[in-house]
């Protein structure tokens, strides 16, 4: 029997929210931190995790959780370039396979974009649709690939074009597959990016698009941003690195998305 003194089991609810208040306190606890700290099983953790994920309030570390992070500004195209790069070219090499020699495809700003360039060479005649500059630039001299770029307003600190007039060039258009960069995504939110004039154009190259593939690393998950480009269903896939947990995963492909995990090489 139960004395006075003790305190009675929290039920699920009150369980996720105290693993929340000690996330907003510690930031990253492990699976046995929270059974030590809450008195319950691994595998009632372990759901109680799943269940934030799902709401997207936090996000899945190897062996633990953290709190969902909110993501006010885009990192530089510099810092972007210099982090993940065997993840990206691991992404780049599974989105190359569902390319064809002659097909016509937009390339997102973003050094996770620009990891499909050496498959794009690889083509016969492929044309590649663009608001990136360093991606233009990248290919100047590779006479067999038509390059567009669509213009517009330029993004400094990323090297792209951004904004309604780069949006109206592209709604010009008509692609076979749009490949869309993420700063920020989860299953909950979907893909989220803290510059407004961003959404435009990502949202215009999925409308003329035949499909919508978005190429983000597993570091990304589980972030978010203030504005909202779509959820994940508006795409056809989803490639990521192997870095995604078991239950970010399960959460992606319940949406009815594909999700493809790409190995790092070597």
């Amino acid at each position: 029997m139960r004395s006075h003194t003790e305190e009675p089991p929290l039920i699920p609810d009150q369980r996720r929210q105290k693993i929340l208040e000690l996330l907003s306190a510690h930031e990253v606890l492990s699976v046995h931190q929270l059974t030590e700290l809450l008195g319950v099983s691994h595998m009632t953790v372990r759901r109680d995790i799943g269940e934030l994920v799902s709401q997207g309030v936090a996000a899945v570390v190897p062996g633990g959780v953290r709190s969902a992070r909110s993501v006010a500004v885009e990192p530089s195209f510099d810092a972007k370039a210099s982090s993940e790069r065997a993840q990206k070219a691991a992404i780049g090499l599974a989105a190359g396979k569902l390319l064809r020699d002659d097909g016509v495809y937009y390339l997102d700003a973003g050094t996770t974009t620009s990891s499909l360039l050496p498959a794009i060479r690889a083509l016969a005649a492929p044309t590649v649709v663009t608001n990136d500059f360093t991606i233009v630039s990248s290919l100047i001299g590779d006479a067999h690939v038509e390059v567009v770029h669509i213009g517009g307003k330029l993004d400094h600190a990323n090297r792209s074009s951004v904004g309604h007039l780069a949006a109206g060039v592209l709604r010009q258009l008509a692609v076979d597959i749009a490949f869309v960069s993420a700063s920020s995504w989860d299953a909950q939110r979907g893909v989220t990016t803290p510059s407004a004039e961003k959404v435009d154009v990502k949202l215009a190259a999925m409308e003329v698009a035949s499909s919508a593939v978005l190429l983000a690393t597993s570091s990304k998950l589980g972030s978010y941003s203030i504005y909202r480009v779509c959820g994940l269903d508006r795409f056809s896939t989803v490639i990521t690195d192997e870095g995604i947990s078991d239950a970010d995963a399960a959460a992606v492909r319940e949406i009815g998305v594909e999700l493809v995990t790409a190995a790092v090489q070597g």
